[in-house]
C-alpha cells in the first residue's frame, strides 16, 4: 500500500535560547491535519501569524534560514524542520513564543527526542511524494556551490564540504535513506571557526552561542588567552572556562563522528529542502553547500514539481509485459469480442498498469460510428474494470476459479475521444485495502501520457467455480 501521511499524537514543548538573538523562547510542536505540511506560528505577536515552511518565504540565509510571511518572521528554522522531516512526520504546526527557534545543543537531537516522546500516528491520506523524473543540476560558480538531483526510489543525500582548513580539510557524508537520519545525522552539532567569532559577535549574531551548543574549530596552535578573553567579552560570556590545546576544537570537544561537520551540513540540507513542501524521492548530491545554496536549490526543485505536473506521464511500453494476452486469458473469463486488455505491464502492492490497443478491426466500429469511429465510453470503463479485475485476481490463488462483479462506478470523466490507432494505458490504484473480496480502485486512462478517461470503481471478487466446471 502507499505510504500514509503522519503527524504527532500529541503536542510537545521545548524551551531554550535562540543562537543569534540570545532570547529565551518556548517552542511547541503540535499535531496538524492531512496535507498541512509544516507551518510556524508566532504566538508572541498580536495577530499570531502563520508562516508556511516554504522556500518562497525565505528572506535571509545569514547563519541560518529565516522565513517571513503574514507579518511574522522566524529565524534558524532548519534544525527543527530537519527533525520533523528526518522522523518522517508530514504535518506539524510549530508554535514559537519568539522570533528564533531554540538552538538547544546545536543539533536536531532534542527535537527528535521531543517528537518521539509525543508519539507519531498515521493519517488517512497518502503521502504526495515528489518523484524526480530527470537529472537536475544547479550551481553557483562564484561561491563554488554545486547541487545535483537524480531520480531515486529513496531520499538519498551525499554531501562534500571543503574548507581549505587544517582542522577540517575535505569531508564527505551520506545517508542512503531518510530512516537513517536519527542515528546517523540528528546528533551532529552546528560548528563555527574560532576566527569567525569576532565577526559574528560584532554583527549582532550568536548572542546565544555557547561551547555547549556549537563545535568551535581551532585552526592555529598559537591562540593566546587574551584573544579568548576578548571574544568572551564580545559574546557577553565573561568567566566562561575555555581551553585550547593546539589545532582541533575548543575544549577538545570529541566529535561523535570523524566527519561530524559534514554530517551537520547534511542535516541542514534536510531541513532547508523541507521547504520544497513535499517528501522527496531523489538522490541529492551537494558540494560546498550552505543555507543560501540549499534554499535556492529548494526553489529549483519547486519549479521542477510544476514542470512535471504539466508534463505527460511516462510509461515504459517497450519492456516485456508482466502478463501477455495468453496469460490474461488464463485469469479473465472474457473472450473476443469482449476481452479489452492486451497486456499488463506491471503490478505493485496497490497499482496495476494495463494496455489496450485500439484497432479498426474491432466490431463496435461497424456501428459506433460509421465514417467516424469512436471507441465507446462504456467500453473504456469496461477495459479499465478488466485491468482492475486482473489486479484483484493476481492476489488470489487459482484466479481462474474467481469472477469479478461490478458493484459501483463513480466520478467518471471522458476528456478526449479515443479512435483506432490509439494505445490506451490504464493505471489503477487501490483506494483502500481489499476486504471481504471488495476492491475499490481509482483509475485513469492515458494516451501519449495525457489523461483521456478517469473513474472510481468498486467490484467484488467471488470464488464461484470449481476445477470440475466445464
Amino acid at each position: 500500500m502507499a505510504d500514509k501521511q503522519r503527524t504527532l499524537k500529541s503536542s510537545v514543548k521545548l524551551q531554550g535560547v535562540g543562537l543569534h538573538t540570545g532570547e529565551k523562547v518556548e517552542l511547541e510542536i503540535c499535531p496538524a491535519p492531512e496535507n498541512h505540511w509544516y507551518k510556524f506560528q508566532r504566538t508572541d505577536l498580536e495577530e499570531q501569524p502563520i508562516i508556511d515552511a516554504d522556500a518562497d518565504n525565505v528572506v535571509s540565509t545569514e547563519r541560518g534560514t529565516t522565513l517571513e510571511q503574514n507579518g511574522g518572521k522566524v529565524y534558524t528554522t532548519e534544525h527543527v524542520l530537519a527533525a520533523l522531516y528526518g522522523m518522517e512526520v508530514d504535518n506539524a504546526l510549530i508554535k514559537v513564543s519568539g522570533p528564533e527557534m531554540p538552538i538547544m545543543d546545536g543539533s536536531s537531537a532534542p527535537f527528535v527526542q521531543a517528537i518521539e516522546s509525543a508519539g507519531i500516528e498515521e493519517q488517512s491520506a497518502d503521502r504526495n511524494y515528489f518523484e524526480l523524473d530527470e537529472n537536475i543540476p544547479w550551481e553557483d560558480t562564484e561561491r563554488g556551490i554545486e547541487f545535483l538531483a537524480v531520480p531515486d526510489k529513496e531520499y538519498r543525500l551525499t554531501v562534500m564540504v571543503d574548507y581549505n582548513s587544517p582542522v577540517l580539510g575535505t569531508q564527505h557524508a551520506t545517508i542512503y535513506k531518510i530512516s537513517d537520519f536519527k542515528e546517523q545525522i540528528s546528533t551532529c552539532k552546528t560548528f563555527v571557526f574560532l576566527r569567525e567569532l569576532e565577526y559574528l559577535a560584532t554583527h549582532g549574531l550568536i548572542k546565544g552561542g555557547d561551547v555547549d551548543n556549537a563545535i568551535v574549530l581551532v585552526e592555529r596552535d598559537d591562540v593566546k588567552q587574551e584573544e579568548l578573553d576578548h571574544l568572551a567579552k564580545l559574546l557577553d560570556k565573561e568567566g566562561l572556562e575555555v581551553e585550547i590545546k593546539g589545532i582541533g576544537t575548543l575544549n577538545n570537544y570529541k566529535m561523535k563522528f570523524q566527519n561530524e561537520p559534514a554530517r551537520h551540513k547534511l542535516l541542514d540540507i534536510v531541513g532547508d529542502l523541507a521547504l520544497v513542501g513535499r517528501p522527496i524521492k531523489a538522490h541529492i548530491l551537494a558540494a560546498r553547500p550552505g543555507h543560501s545554496g540549499n534554499t535556492r536549490f529548494a526553489k529549483v526543485l519547486k519549479e521542477q514539481i510544476k514542470k512535471q505536473a504539466k508534463a505527460p506521464k511516462k510509461f515504459d511500453l517497450e519492456k516485456d509485459p508482466l502478463y501477455d494476452i495468453k496469460q490474461i486469458e488464463q485469469m479473465l473469463p472474457h473472450r473476443y469480442p469482449f476481452l479489452l486488455v492486451d497486456k499488463v505491464m506491471e503490478i505493485t502492492e496497490d497499482t496495476i498498469v494495463g494496455v489496450k490497443n485500439i484497432t479498426m478491426n474491432e466490431p463496435q466500429f461497424t456501428g459506433h460510428f460509421p465514417g467516424n469511429p469512436i471507441f465507446p465510453g462504456v467500453l473504456q470503463i469496461e477495459a479499465m474494470a478488466q485491468c482492475g479485475g486482473i489486479f484483484s485476481l493476481s492476489k488470489v490463488e487459482d484466479p481462474h476459479l474467481y469472477s469479478t462483479y461490478f458493484m459501483k462506478i463513480d466520478k467518471v470523466k471522458f476528456k478526449q475521444k479515443i479512435v483506432p490507432g490509439d494505445t490506451v494505458v490504464f493505471e489503477l490504484k487501490l483506494i483502500s485495502p481489499i476486504r471481504r473480496g471488495l476492491v475499490n480502485m481509482s483509475g485513469k486512462g492515458y494516451i501519449n501520457g495525457n489523461v483521456v478517461v478517469e473513474a472510481e470503481m468498486l467490484a467484488q471478487v467471488v470464488k464461484d467455480k470449481t476445477e470440475n466446471d466445464k
